[in-house]
């Protein structure tokens, strides 16, 4: 006979994190072992953010982590500014919207879909917990442009895929010449990063490195038990080269 118990670390928790109640299926992401234990997650990311976040602007997120950022923004922009948090993955999307509707958050707008350079379909994988063991099992995503958004306003981009910065640029890059928003992308491998800082400085941007560290002792519950030891995340904060805005304390690449 098939056990039919929910396995404990497949059961959805309601974490008091420092931007909101957030509700996640405990699993190896860091995102939600972050959450799980810090209540909050990558929080020097935030910490860079603030400083060219600002009340009534528009940001787009591609990649939501069940919404940890996505509360912050909501909150930074506030009522009269937008959230749009595109989100590929279905079981993370429905996390997500409860996330966003556990909080209340009328500026946030959310995106089912993946972002590239042209608009179709793709197969992606996702890791599902079973009793025993963890499945692939592959869902057909549809895949659009950040042009087709056709959006009126955006200050900043946020990509949290490594390595996918070069191909949802290349989508939007109506959308950024005509709106100039701000960048802030997590890079991807060696032999790319060079390619990924040429091709943003060639749109018209100054390009700043950004290593935030995954662990923070200042975190939002005070644990001071770090399991990521050492691990930092390779980013880039670019804003547009006829602009004033720059970051005395990061290195220009």
């Amino acid at each position: 006979m098939n056990n039919l118990h929910t396995p404990a670390e497949a059961v959805p928790q309601l974490w008091k994190t420092r931007y909101g109640v957030m509700n996640s299926v405990p699993g190896r992401c860091p995102a939600s072992r972050s959450l799980a234990q810090y209540g909050e997650w990558i929080e020097q990311e935030l910490d860079q953010l603030s400083e060219i976040v600002a009340d009534d602007q528009h940001v787009l997120e591609f990649g939501s982590e069940y919404g940890a950022h996505a509360l912050w923004f909501a909150r930074a922009v506030g009522e009269r500014g937008k959230v749009h948090v595109v989100e590929p993955r279905r079981i993370v999307m429905q996390q997500l919207c409860a996330n966003v509707a556990l909080n209340g958050l009328q500026n946030v707008h959310t995106h089912p879909m993946w972002l590239g350079r042209t608009s179709g379909a793709v197969e992606l994988g996702t890791v599902l917990s079973g009793l025993d063991s963890a499945v692939e099992r592959k869902e057909r995503v549809q895949v659009r442009t950040l042009d087709d958004l056709d959006l009126d306003a955006l200050h900043l981009i946020k990509i949290n895929y490594p390595g996918e910065s070069m191909s949802v640029l290349e989508g939007a890059a109506g959308t950024i010449r005509r709106l100039r928003p701000n960048l802030y992308f997590r890079m991807g491998d060696q032999e790319s990063a060079e390619e990924e800082v040429r091709r943003v400085k060639d749109m018209g941007y100054r390009v700043w490195s950004h290593l935030p560290y995954l662990y923070s002792r200042n975190n939002q519950v005070g644990n001071a038990n770090n399991i990521f030891p050492g691990r930092v995340y390779q980013n880039v904060i670019a804003t547009p080269q006829e602009g004033s805005t720059t970051f005395d304390r990061l290195i220009e690449l």
